[in-house]
């Protein structure tokens, strides 16, 4: 066992006040409940002294005015939006020493807090608040210590204790224990914005009670800002908690997608930016539905809607063209365009679900890097010449993965292998899988597509249907052949349904015919395996092999 005398009371990993837990909720923390610390001399070793100084921005609203202002989501994104190399200067703290205390610089940041009349007053907190005097402005030699009293608006005094700071951050542990003299000084000085004033207060207050007083969405985010730059990852999970409980919008999701690039800690808000790409591929599931709105998304959502497996489009050929038409509105240069197609949104394209045709066009599509067309493009024609057991075997080692490429998703068209003939006679052989579950939801009167195919140069669909067999007076369940309309052309097609079957597994003849296609018109059988639903549904039927119908049409031209 350690010796006790060795113990860092300062060392994060030796206590137990920052809580990843799972059970851990913004409501009930398991950490220890020191509030009736805060501020107490009698519970602490040292004194923070807190320098407001006015916001570096000549135009910037003040604090109060902020608070007032910032109401919704968009007026603090509005208001606090920074590029993202502010926030990486933000663990680049200027500390200057003087003598008798030590003094953080901490200007760098300028969120405004706008929680405005939940802030916790001077007089709850017991503070000391003082007017920057001359002397305390310049109470060293050094230039440093003095360079910004002009700035400063006001001054608070608190008595803290190190080792709780120190157990909740790293930023205060460094601080405390970095060995240096002004480590063992009683005295620490925080010089910040005044935008920052009250979310840090809220911050302190909550590594002594773990709970917060904001209850608005952007004076969360306003301490979630001040708890990464302080590096207190507690306080980002419980005011993520505290954000995802809230109703989301689209303009709240889009601001909290853009958190981890504004952050150093980022896995810290990582469940709140996941809610949010749950909400918006929810939400624009129907790109179809919703396309003036998707459209106007920025690049993030696109990429959080394009994720999904839900989303209801007719099929991954879908998918291809709402990529290029929005890359295109968005990135109306070449060379821009082929980067963020190429490195951000080809890898959510599901080539191996679209169908040969289109991918003839991927080849000579310039918004692809050439090389890197090809290699989509080989690799699905690999896929498609798989077997289905090798096919799904590839979907489920690829289901782990972030752009799930191998995943199918619920198309409004079920995909389908076709095998195309030239000589003695054009010819073209279609493989149909339905899942057990996809043919349950036929009934009583439900139908699914098959995405298109051609012949001859002509389109083709199949349909399955679940029928009422009028002579059994019982539901059962149909195949038909479709020709996708256009004009008034005629076209004769030998045509052959089959099935794969237990117990040998092998594709059975069930139906054959002739037709003469006029646009728009369909054929085929009603009952094809001349059983009622319950028995084609049956747990011990014939037409189901591992929870798979496995369809097969020959259509051959005259």
């Amino acid at each position: 066992m350690r010796d006790a005398k060795n113990l860092d009371l300062f060392d994060p990993r030796m206590a137990v006040m920052d809580s990843s837990s799972s059970a851990y909720s913004p409501t009930a923390s398991r950490d220890p409940d020191f509030a009736f610390a805060f501020n107490d001399s009698n519970f602490s070793d040292r004194v923070l002294r807190i320098e407001v100084l006015a916001d570096d921005s000549p135009d910037s609203l003040s604090a109060t005015d902020a608070a007032a202002a910032c109401q919704t989501l968009a007026d603090w994104a509005r208001y606090r939006k920074r590029p993202r190399e502010d926030f990486r200067k933000q663990n680049a703290l200027d500390i200057t020493v003087c003598p008798e205390e030590q003094v953080i610089n901490c200007d760098q940041l300028d969120t405004d807090d706008v929680a405005g009349g939940e802030n916790q007053d001077e007089e709850e907190f017991a503070m000391i608040d003082e007017s920057p005097s001359g002397d305390e402005a310049a109470n060293s030699d050094d230039l440093n210590c003095d360079m910004d009293s002009s700035r400063v608006l006001r001054v608070k005094t608190l008595h803290i204790s190190s080792p709780i700071l120190a157990a909740k951050s790293p930023f205060f542990y460094k601080l405390f224990s970095n060995g240096m003299r002004e480590s063992e000084q009683r005295h620490v000085t925080l010089r910040i914005n005044a935008s920052e004033e009250a979310a840090l207060m809220e911050l302190l207050n909550f590594m002594y009670s773990n709970s917060l007083t904001t209850t608005t969405a952007p004076g969360l985010l306003d301490v979630l800002m001040a708890a990464d730059k302080f590096e207190v990852a507690s306080c980002m999970r419980y005011c993520g908690r505290l954000l995802r409980n809230m109703p989301m919008t689209p303009e709240s999701a889009l601001l909290y997608l853009e958190l981890p690039s504004s952050v150093l800690m980022a896995e810290s808000v990582q469940p709140l930016t996941d809610a949010a790409k749950q909400f918006l591929a929810v939400r624009f599931k129907d790109i179809t539905k919703f396309q003036d709105e998707v459209m106007s998304l920025p690049l993030a959502g696109i990429e959080a809607i394009l994720a999904s497996d839900d989303l209801q489009v007719a099929s991954e050929d879908a998918v291809y063209d709402f990529v290029l038409k929005w890359a295109r509105a968005h990135y109306p240069k070449l060379e821009e365009r082929q980067e963020i197609v190429g490195s951000r949104l080809s890898c959510y394209i599901r080539f191996s679900y679209m169908t040969c045709r289109k991918l003839r066009k991927v080849l000579t599509c310039n918004d692809f890097d050439h090389e890197l067309a090809s290699k989509f493009v080989l690799d699905a024609l690999f896929f498609k010449a798989e077997a289905p057991h090798r096919q799904r075997i590839q979907a489920a080692e690829d289901s782990a993965s972030s752009n799930r490429r191998y995943v199918e998703r619920a198309y409004k068209y079920r995909p389908v292998k076709v095998i195309e003939f030239e000589l003695p006679r054009q010819q073209c052989v279609v493989y149909l899988d339905l899942k057990r579950e996809e043919c349950a939801n036929l009934y009583p009167s439900g139908r699914v597509y098959s995405q298109a195919f051609h012949l001859g140069g002509q389109g083709f669909f199949l349909s399955a249907h679940c029928n009422m067999d009028q002579q059994n007076n019982s539901h059962c369940f149909g195949l038909f052949l479709g020709m996708q309309e256009k004009g008034s052309v005629t076209f004769a097609v030998d045509y052959e349904f089959s099935s794969r079957l237990k117990p040998t597994e092998e594709y059975i003849s069930k139906y054959k015919g002739n037709y003469t296609f006029t646009g728009g018109k369909a054929v085929g059988y009603r009952n094809l395996f001349g059983a009622s639903w319950s028995s084609f549904m049956a747990e011990d039927s014939l037409y189901f092999i591992n929870d798979i119908l496995h369809l097969r049409a020959e259509l051959t031209m005259k």
